[in-house]
This record gives structure tokens, C-alpha cells and sequence, in this order.
């Protein structure tokens, strides 16, 4: 594929509310784009980080300069002739930055599967038309706001709950949603490594609860500490920032650190990892679901896409944009009967909106 022109914009739009973890609070989701355009089509790639490096050593200033420095000049080195299939190995010599990296890969194959008239879903493997949804709820102080929120969700057809816990916020919520909603809601827990070693006597508390998984308990680096942990715990271990690979995914596996795994495909360096992550825990029977980061239509579309391969088998943070959004940056996806519907179209099957694009941009930046 020749590449005519490169552009990186910058957008930034408001949450319906404010999302907390036990990293801080969004307010807004300030995103990256890139824009790589064709003789034929043009694709578009979203980048995950956040405004500040505290999910992840990436932030959306540095995954920047990451691309237009280092990145793109190797991928577009030739004569600006690439296809996605060569990205990773142009790549290779650059280390970390997964989340710049998963960006640039993800915009070359959407302008490569729009030319051959490609979707996302046909090529990464998809075998399903819709995927079962789920919803993250961010941590809130008022138990009644949460029930009010969980009910909410609930009404519009969510298939399962995740909420979000530090220490302090944990316990007390979890029995609260739980004894309001019942043992059939689907329930789970996502800490972000805001717990240590010595606080397995708090997260034992939580088995009591019927959890369908407690996600990211400790540190990302400590896959001895998880392991340990599931000796000691009857909910079952998910991992998410600790999985930056298929081979860490083998590994942590392996080690007994999880049970099941969360993919982001930004955090892993774009939608062909995340492939191979799904294939690496399908060969050993562990089930995967997809996390999400607060993405636009773009990004969620290509995470619908991910999600539905055969081995997620358990709801995904891939909910409908008025989750997060009034106003999405492409058409909204659109909850039916707690599902949302695979693009079909070519490549990511989904465009931002003229206008919209131009409501939200805060800066362009023309790389060549």
C-alpha cells in the first residue's frame, strides 16, 4: 500500500460522567488519532494512553512524539510503501510504547482491509454477529448513587457488572450491589493494583460475594504475588496490566497467577497480539474478555470486532457509547437485548462524523 499522507489529531470529549479509579478521575476522553491515507482508502488508528502515565508508563504527549519520531519514519521508510503484516517487525527496534504502536498498526490495516474490502472482524477471526456487553462502573462514595447506577444499567440490558475498588471502597459496596441485585447478576471486581501482598485477608472477604472474577488485585510486575493469592482466595484471578504479550499471557498462566484474562489491544501493541493473546489462552482453556479504555467509535469498533473471536467467552467492556458519550465521534454503537452488532463493512465498518471531528479536534498535525 502507498501512503500519500499521515495526519495525527488530537481530540478530546466529554464523559456523560465522571469515570473514577483508583488511578484518579476522567472528565473527558482526550484521545490520539491517526489518520493514514491511501491511494485508495484511508485508515484510522486510535491510541489508548491517557492524559497522564498512571494506568501505564504511556500518556498521550509522549505516544505522540513516539510516533512522529520514531515510529513512522520506520514504518513509512521505504518509499512510503508499507502493509501491516511488516509493521511489527519495523518496529521491533523501538522499544516499549505498545499503545503508540497498537495505533499505527491499527490505522495501516484499516486502510489496507478498506482497499481489499475487508472488515476487522473477517480478518482478525471473528465467528460471532454481536457481542455480549458488560459495564464498568467507576468508584463512587454514595451507595445510593451506585445502586441507582447499577439499576440503570441493569434496565438498559447489560449482561454483567464490573466495579471498580481501591481499598476503603471495596467491601462495603461489593455486599451492598450484591444483596440489592441478587446472586444472578453477573458481578464482578476490577482493583487496577491498588492492593499489596499484605492485604489477601480484605480480598478474601470478597468470595463470600458469588464474584464472577476480582481483575488486577496487585501490581502488574508481581505474577509471584498472584499466584500466591490464588492459593488463597476462592474468586477467581483475572489479569489485566500485567498481560503485555502472548507469552506473558502463557506465562502468567502457567505460573497460576490467573484463571482468566482481560485484553486490551492497545496495552498489548495492537489487534494482531491481541489475536495471538486469545489464541494462547484458548490452547490451555482459559477464557478472555476485552477491556476497554474509554474509546471512541473507532477504537470500540475494532474492540467489537476482537471480541468477537470464539474464546471470549465471558461480557466485555465494550459497551454502547452512551455509556460514556452524548456525542461519539462515529455513528453510537447501540445496546439490543445487552449485545452490540459487529461492523461488516470494510475495515473498521465505522468513519468519524464530519462534523463531530471537527467539533472535537483540538489540534492536526500533518506528518508527511
Amino acid at each position: 500500500m502507498k501512503i500519500e499522507a499521515i495526519e495525527l489529531l488530537r481530540v478530546e470529549i466529554p464523559l456523560v460522567s465522571p469515570f473514577r479509579t483508583s488511578y484518579g478521575v476522567d472528565t473527558v476522553r482526550d484521545a490520539l488519532l491517526v489518520r493514514v491515507v491511501g491511494s485508495d482508502a484511508e485508515g484510522w488508528g486510535e491510541c489508548v494512553a491517557d492524559r497522564e502515565p498512571l494506568y501505564s508508563a504511556e500518556w498521550v504527549d509522549g505516544a505522540a512524539e513516539v510516533i512522529t519520531r520514531f515510529l513512522l519514519p520506520r514504518v513509512f521508510a521505504d518509499n512510503h510503501v508499507c502493509d501491516v503484516a511488516s509493521v511489527s517487525a519495523k518496529l521491533a527496534d523501538v522499544e516499549g510504547h505498545p499503545m503508540a504502536k497498537g495505533a499505527v498498526e491499527m490505522a495501516i490495516l484499516d486502510a489496507e482491509l478498506r482497499t481489499t474490502g475487508v472488515s476487522f472482524a473477517e480478518h482478525l477471526g471473528a465467528t460471532k454477529g454481536a457481542v455480549a456487553c458488560g459495564v464498568s462502573i467507576g468508584i463512587q462514595d454514595d451507595l445510593d448513587r451506585l445502586l441507582t447506577s447499577v439499576a440503570g444499567y441493569l434496565d438498559a440490558g447489560y449482561m454483567r457488572v464490573k466495579l471498580k475498588i481501591e481499598p476503603g471502597r471495596d467491601i462495603e459496596s461489593v455486599r451492598t450491589v450484591r444483596t440489592t441485585f441478587g446472586d444472578d447478576l453477573m458481578l464482578q471486581v476490577d482493583a487496577n493494583a491498588a492492593y499489596s501482598r499484605a492485604d489477601t485477608a480484605i480480598l478474601r472477604q470478597l468470595d463470600e460475594f458469588n464474584l464472577s472474577l476480582i481483575e488486577q488485585p496487585l501490581a502488574p510486575d508481581d505474577l509471584l504475588g498472584h499466584a500466591l493469592l490464588a492459593k488463597q482466595i476462592a474468586t477467581p484471578i483475572c489479569l489485566d496490566e500485567s498481560i503485555t504479550s502472548a507469552r506473558g499471557a502463557a506465562d502468567a498462566i502457567a505460573l497460576g497467577a490467573c484463571s482468566i484474562v482481560n485484553i486490551k489491544a492497545g496495552r498489548v501493541g495492537g489487534y494482531l497480539e491481541a489475536v495471538r493473546v486469545h489464541d494462547a489462552c484458548a490452547s490451555v482453556g482459559v477464557p478472555v474478555w476485552c477491556g476497554g479504555m474509554l474509546e471512541t467509535g473507532l477504537g470500540r469498533a475494532a474492540n467489537v470486532a476482537l471480541a468477537a473471536l470464539p474464546n471470549f467467552l465471558l461480557p466485555g467492556d465494550t459497551s454502547a457509547s452512551a455509556r460514556y458519550f452524548t456525542e461519539d465521534l462515529t455513528e453510537p454503537f447501540v445496546l439490543d437485548n445487552g449485545h452490540l452488532r459487529v461492523p461488516t463493512g470494510p475495515g473498521l465498518g465505522v468513519a468519524p462524523l464530519t462534523d463531530r471531528l471537527a467539533k472535537f479536534t483540538t489540534s492536526r498535525t500533518r506528518i508527511f
